[in-house]
This record gives C-alpha cells, sequence and structure tokens, in this order.
C-alpha cells in the first residue's frame, strides 16, 4: 500500500537560503541554486552538449526539492540551439512543495516565468507519477512522488543523466543507500553519466559497486570538491523483450477514431511520428454522446484499480483545464459528487484517514453537505471528486485529432476486414482484401471490433450496449445539479439546461435501437439520484415520446482495465517456457517475433473512457517509443494487454515434457 504524501515545511536562513526543519539541512548553497544547478548537474554530466542531436534525452533526478534543478536544465535546453527534440526529466520526491511555497521560493527568480508554468501545473500530493508537458510536449517533467528507494523499482525507463541529489547523506542517508545506487544501475545504460555535489567516500564507494566509474571534480563556490560518474558495468543484461526501444520517429496505422484511437495518435504526434488514423464510419463528427463524466475512483486499502483510475483521472484534469479556460473544449471541471448510500459517514471517513489521500482529490460529504455541494436533494451522501467533470467525447476527440493534423492522414468510411503482416509492415484490408493503409507499427484501437481482428478468444472483450436518455430543460418537475452526479447511473446538466442521464448496460445485446424500456431503467436510475420526483417520473415513464436518446457500444475487459501495449507472441513464449527460460511476469513475455512485431492495442476502456483515454496514450506511446513509462510498473502490468494469457498459463501449469 503506498504512504500518504507528506508535503515539505520550509524555513528560511536570514540569508534567504531555504531551509528543511524536518531534515535539518538547507536545500541549496547559499551561492545560488541556479548557478549551483549549472555547475554540478549540467556541466557535471556533460550538458547540454551531449543531448545536441539527439531525438530525445532522459534525466533522472534523485531529489525534486524547490526545483531549481529541473528549471535550470528547461532553460538550458530552451537556450541550446542544438538541443534534443524532446526533454524528459523524471524526478523523485518523498515531500513535495504545496503551490503556495513553489510560487514563493521563485517569487524573485530569474527563471520566474518558468517557474509560474511548473506551478500552474503543479499536481496534487499524491503517490503517483505525475506527468507535466512543456514546450507544446518537447519538455516533458514525470515527477514520482514517494520514498525514493520505492519509488525506483517502480520506475520503467532507460536514462542518460543521473542527478543526485538530496540532503546530505548524515541528514538523510535513505538516500543514499547501495539499494538506492542499485536501481540507478537498473535504470541506466553504458554512458548513462551521474553527477553530485557530495564527495562523501559513502557516496563513492556506492556508486563504484553499481557498476560507476567515479571521479572527483572541483565542487561548486566554497565545496571543495563534488563527485561524476559513468556507468560501465562488467555485465550488460539486454533489456526485456517488452521494452523495444525505438529513438527515432516512425510511422503508425491506427485503426479507430474515437477517443482512444484519437489520444493515441496526438500522443504520438507529439513524439516526432506519424500517422494514419481509419475509421469505419463516414462522417467524425457526429459519433458519441453530447457529454460524459470524468472522475477517479476511492478505495479502502488504495487497490490498483483504484491507482489507475486516480492517475488517469488527474493526468486527464491536468490536460482539459487550460483548454476549458480557452473555450477550445466544451465541458468543465467543477467538481463530481458521487452517491453511496451503503456508507455511513463514520466507515467512509475512516477509510479515507487509512489511505491518507489530499482532499483536494476526493472528500466524503454528508448528505446535507453532498445536497448543498450538488443543488438537488440526493438521498445520500456520496464522495466528492474536487477535479471531476464533464465534457462532450466527440469534441475531444476531435481536439486530439486538431492537435495531431500536422502529422496526422484521416481516413474516413474505411471499414478493416482483415490485418496482414508483410514484410516490416502491417497491413489494414477492407471486406474486398483491398488495402486500405499500412504502416511498419499498428495499433488496434476500435473497441470490442479489435478481437475480431486478431486471433479468436486472444483477448476477452466484450461489447456492452448502452442507451442514455435525455430531458429538455422545461421538462416537468426536472431538479438540475449544479455539478455532474453519478451513483447507480449518472446526470449531466447540458449548457441548454437540459438534462442528460444514463446509462443501462447490457452484454452482447447488438440492437441499435432507442428503447422505451431502457428509458424507464435511467429514469428509475434518475429519480434515486434525487433528480427527478416520483410523480414527475411516472408522467415521463407515461408519455416517452419526449425523451431523446442514444445507443453505444462499449468494449469491456472481465477486470474493468484497459488493455494497452503490445500483444505477447504464445509461440516464442511456448518455446521459451520449452527451454526452461524465464517467462512468470509480463515484462519477461516474448512480444518481438518477427510475425507479431510492431502489433499493440488500446481498447477495454468501457464506461470510463474518458478517464482512461490520455493516460493511456501516453502509456501506449512510452510502449511504442520505448521513452520512459508514465506510469509506476504496477500500472503497466494492470493494463497490459498480456495479462489474461499470463493468468491462463499460471492456472494451467508448466508444458508437461514429451
Amino acid at each position: 500500500m503506498n504512504a500518504p504524501i507528506l508535503p515539505a515545511q520550509i524555513e528560511f536562513h536570514p540569508d534567504g537560503t531555504p531551509f528543511s526543519p524536518l531534515y535539518g539541512d538547507i536545500y541549496h548553497s547559499a551561492d545560488g541554486a541556479l548557478a549551483q544547478a549549472q555547475h554540478v548537474f549540467l556541466r557535471g554530466n556533460g550538458l547540454p552538449g551531449r543531448w545536441a542531436g539527439r531525438h530525445r534525452f532522459v534525466i533522472l533526478e534523485t531529489g525534486f526539492g524547490l526545483g531549481n534543478n529541473f528549471l535550470a536544465t528547461w532553460a538550458a535546453w530552451r537556450d541550446d540551439p542544438a538541443r534534443c527534440q524532446h526533454l524528459v526529466f523524471i524526478s523523485v520526491e518523498k515531500h513535495p512543495l504545496h503551490r503556495a511555497d513553489l510560487e514563493r521560493v521563485h517569487a524573485a527568480s530569474p527563471l520566474r516565468a518558468l517557474a509560474a508554468e511548473l506551478a500552474a501545473q503543479w499536481p496534487l500530493p499524491t503517490p503517483n507519477v505525475h506527468g507535466l508537458a512543456f514546450e507544446q510536449g518537447r519538455v516533458e517533467l514525470l515527477l514520482a512522488l514517494g520514498d525514493v528507494g520505492e519509488m525506483l523499482p517502480r520506475l520503467q525507463a532507460r536514462v542518460d543523466a543521473i542527478y543526485l541529489d538530496g540532503f546530505a547523506p548524515a541528514r538523510n542517508a535513505d538516500m543514499w543507500t547501495p539499494a538506492v545506487f542499485k536501481r540507478l544501475a537498473r535504470l541506466s545504460s553504458p554512458g548513462t553519466s551521474a553527477a553530485t555535489w557530495s564527495a562523501a567516500r559513502t557516496v563513492r564507494d556506492g556508486l563504484a559497486k553499481a557498476g560507476f566509474q567515479v571521479e572527483t571534480a572541483p565542487g561548486f563556490a566554497h565545496k571543495h570538491e563534488m563527485s561524476v560518474a559513468r556507468f560501465e558495468p562488467r555485465h550488460i543484461e539486454p533489456p526485456p523483450a517488452a521494452f523495444i526501444h525505438r529513438d527515432v520517429p516512425g510511422e503508425a496505422l491506427i485503426v479507430g477514431a474515437g477517443l482512444a484511437g484519437s489520444a493515441a495518435a496526438s500522443a504520438l504526434a507529439r513524439r516526432g511520428w506519424s500517422c494514419t488514423l481509419l475509421d469505419a464510419k463516414p462522417d467524425l463528427a457526429g459519433a458519441g454522446n453530447r457529454a460524459g463524466i470524468f472522475h477517479g475512483t476511492f478505495n479502502a486499502p488504495d487497490s490498483v484499480h483504484a491507482q489507475w483510475h486516480r492517475a488517469a483521472a488527474l493526468h486527464l484534469q491536468r490536460i482539459v483545464a487550460p483548454a476549458f479556460a480557452s473555450g477550445h473544449l466544451e465541458g468543465a471541471s467543477p467538481g463530481l459528487l458521487r452517491v453511496d448510500a451503503r456508507l455511513r459517514d463514520d466507515i467512509a471517513q475512516a477509510q479515507l484517514q487509512q489511505v491518507g489521500l489530499p482532499s483536494g482529490y476526493v472528500r466524503w460529504l454528508d448528505r446535507q453537505a453532498a445536497r448543498e455541494a450538488c443543488g438537488v436533494p440526493v438521498l445520500s451522501g456520496g464522495w466528492w471528486y474536487g477535479g471531476g467533470g464533464w465534457l462532450v467525447p466527440r469534441g475531444l476527440s476531435g481536439w486530439w485529432r486538431a492537435a495531431a493534423a500536422p502529422r496526422l492522414r484521416v481516413v474516413h468510411g474505411a471499414p478493416v476486414a482483415r490485418i496482414e503482416r508483410r514484410g516490416a509492415h502491417w497491413l489494414a484490408l477492407d471486406a474486398a482484401q483491398r488495402e486500405l493503409a499500412r504502416a511498419p507499427v499498428l495499433v488496434l484501437a476500435c473497441a470490442a471490433h479489435t478481437a475480431a481482428l486478431l486471433a479468436p478468444d486472444l483477448l476477452p472483450l466484450q461489447p456492452s450496449r448502452g442507451q442514455v436518455t435525455g430531458l429538455a430543460a422545461d421538462t416537468p418537475g426536472l431538479r438540475r445539479p449544479v455539478v455532474p452526479v453519478a451513483g447507480n447511473g449518472y446526470a449531466i446538466t447540458l449548457p441548454d439546461g437540459g438534462l442528460l442521464i444514463g446509462a443501462t448496460s447490457q452484454l452482447d445485446d447488438p440492437d441499435p435501437a432507442v428503447r422505451p424500456t431502457d428509458h424507464h431503467h435511467n429514469l428509475l436510475q434518475a429519480q434515486e439520484l434525487g433528480l427527478l420526483d416520483a410523480e414527475a417520473a411516472e408522467r415521463l415513464r407515461a408519455n416517452p415520446s419526449v425523451l431523446t436518446g442514444q445507443v453505444g457500444w462499449r468494449a469491456v475487459t472481465p477486470d474493468r482495465l484497459p488493455l494497452i501495449g503490445p500483444m505477447p507472441d504464445a509461440a516464442a513464449w511456448q518455446r521459451a517456457l520449452e527451454q526452461g527460460h524465464r517467462a512468470d511476469a509480463l515484462r519477461h513475455l516474448p512480444r518481438a517475433h518477427d510475425e507479431q512485431a510492431g502489433l499493440y492495442v488500446f481498447t477495454g476502456l468501457g464506461s470510463r473512457g474518458l478517464t482512461h483515454a490520455a493516460l493511456g496514450a501516453d502509456l501506449l506511446a512510452a510502449w511504442i517509443t520505448g521513452a520512459p513509462c508514465p506510469v509506476e510498473a504496477s500500472l503497466r502490468d494492470a493494463t497490459d494487454p498480456a495479462r489474461f494469457s499470463l493468468r491462463a498459463r499460471q492456472r494451467s501449469g508448466p508444458p508437461q515434457g514429451g
């Protein structure tokens, strides 16, 4: 279980140097934080020269602190005409600043404009990897909140440079242990550099035992020496088959232009890839429901399911908030109430105390507070998600496609009946076996149709039919909530004053017709939420012609988590098992066989497509390009499409010898 994140407390010495009372140490030298960052970490790692001509350069930092090292590196990248195309900065921090403190410590900084951009995206203190993007996505900060010893094993990346920062070994020994150095080595490749202001013997010896060649160099200001190192291990282990490193942008073919496919095209285009997007619909403008909700999930204890939903919701909220403010997206994030009549107030509060998440993410409201928050007489208390809200799915998909436009070709009215591997390319073919498009990388993002394009029973996907109901603004007896309300069903007050309620969920139901019985179901749920009184609900059930409706299908998985990543190579997997190779974890499963290379899926988003799509697309892009993973290893495994194959294999036992 993740430990709660406790934000930092900052005091200041008389000379203005920030000080941590918890660790009894200063955050940076009194001679200047930015000058120290440039001398120790940038020059100590040969930067900016080493990133010249690179498509992607990855830096790992062991203590974010006040953010000066990140800001100095970002500024150096900005000022360098030979800079890499993409800079990824991964930083671990156990005690992140409060946003107000971050703004305060950089108020007089020469880099205060960059610091203001950082503060605008500053995340809630939840135990997650938080992805922040700057410079139109060309500078990425992956901020891993948690203890360094716990977070480093959860990171999946190949780093080019390491900033070893943190309070002094004598003050904060946990950041300078042999285990930490060993985990840094796991994330390194031959030639990875490292630098730190510390010249302590324990630091130099720890790096050396982990495979680094260590030297001393002139220190900063009044400090005589510092340490620099280069990773030169005696033995080099090949990366797991699942992780393919593609440093040069390529081409991808994506089947499906809904939320998943459009988000995937945007994520890949930001990383320099060219994409072709195929969709069976002749027109994408009218596809999808009028609106949908997004929010996280809370469980006690903090399950992997809840962790994924939280990470995805927070990621989406960071992305859409500026688009709402600028008018580029229709929707809002005023908060969302999820009522739960099963919970007593005291039990809910005890669960929150157990998990320790910040109230800005989730808190419990008793019935009176819930009624005040949503503006309607809901019948019970509920969970309040402060960053939750609603938006228009087709608007979000279109926004993503527009962002990818310079590198995106969209083909409408192109139903894919079959996929085929020919040489180094994947082909998408129609029912007449005519080629629609081809590319070296193929992403199937076409909901339940994904399973039909693969071998039978390879993916446990089911189509789930859903019908929503629309109520006009002048409907007698209608109670319109001021924020989205969910529970058994959900309700959104639309900009025109009408109400959208839903939705049904029927597995393997192909009926496209809007059904009065489903309207009846949705009205009953709205009544249970307190949005309709009994008399109004009965009038509507007796006259369903005044109701509007829409039907769509979701793709759902047995564990209600999406499928994101490369397909496993079953034949190569069987051969590996027969030869005695290890294949008991997802990262060990073969993926890159000639007949399977370059095949990825992004589907199974279920009823939470709005919440899942943005983070899922970045995770998919990391799988495809070999970029650092934007989520912890446990969440990557939880959404890996090979997870069901591994579980089936583990249930059946090892193969029998002949």
